[in-house]
């Protein structure tokens, strides 16, 4: 069988279809494929576990059925940090820790999110730093929910913002002085990653390095590890 990579999903009380996309694409692997990798971003934000949003019912409960057939691991992404224990037991799933090296057929592959390898974005970089700091987490979990949901409400209108005036910028990539040095860390694997919205096969020197296509509207990607290699394929609500 396969090892499926996905990322970058968003997925929010707003986006119906990315939401059923979603349903659809684990019931159609569930129990066909090997392991399902999701490399941060989700959730276009989480809260924190005790999140009640009607809306998260129906997906946490199918990535419950989805794991009871299937491995199932999560990874934290720039919206979705505060996943914890919580949402395992919820989810089913299994959290990574950022970067996590994997060895499957014949390939040792290094996965990542992708969002600390974007070093020329001091100004995030200072901020994930901080939100990754477990005395700032507990302090943002110990504000009531509704508290919770307004700042993470706001932050999205303000990065909805930045997005439409600016578009995809510069700082937003990864820089490859960072992912060389994280390569040759590892020695040399195969990085896959999301975060960017910049699907693409890049070569390092001695490695590639895969961009997983994130989702919006009705479609999405996905990368697929088998014994024929890597390929990026694609998802709608019509497959």
């Amino acid at each position: 069988m396969a090892i499926h990579f996905i990322s970058d999903l968003h997925l929010a009380d707003d986006t119906p279809e990315l939401n059923r996309l979603f349903l659809d694409t684990l019931q159609a692997w569930q129990g066909r494929i090997d392991a399902l990798y999701i490399l941060g971003d989700l959730f276009e934000y989480w809260v924190g576990d005790d999140d009640d949003s009607p809306f998260l019912e129906a997906p946490l409960a199918a990535m419950r059925a989805f794991a009871a057939a299937t491995p199932l691991y999560v990874m934290h992404g720039n919206r979705d940090f505060l996943l914890g224990e919580g949402f395992c037991l919820r989810s089913g799933a299994r959290l990574l820790d950022d970067p996590t090296l994997i060895e499957a057929h014949g390939r040792r592959c290094l996965l990542s999110h992708g969002d600390a390898l974007c070093t020329d974005d001091a100004a995030y970089q200072q901020f994930r730093a901080v939100s990754r700091n477990p005395q700032w987490q507990q302090a943002m979990l110990a504000r009531p929910l509704a508290e919770r949901h307004a700042i993470a409400r706001q932050a999205r209108q303000q990065s909805e913002m930045a997005k439409q005036q600016n578009g995809l910028t510069a700082i937003s990539d990864v820089t490859a002085p960072a992912v060389e040095a994280l390569l040759a860390e590892h020695g040399w694997p195969t990085l896959i990653h999301g975060h960017t919205h910049r699907p693409a096969m890049h070569r390092h020197r001695k490695s590639e390095r895969w961009v997983i296509q994130d989702w919006h509207g009705d479609r999405g990607g996905y990368l697929r590890l088998d014994a024929a290699g890597i390929a990026s394929l694609p998802l709608s609500a019509a497959n």
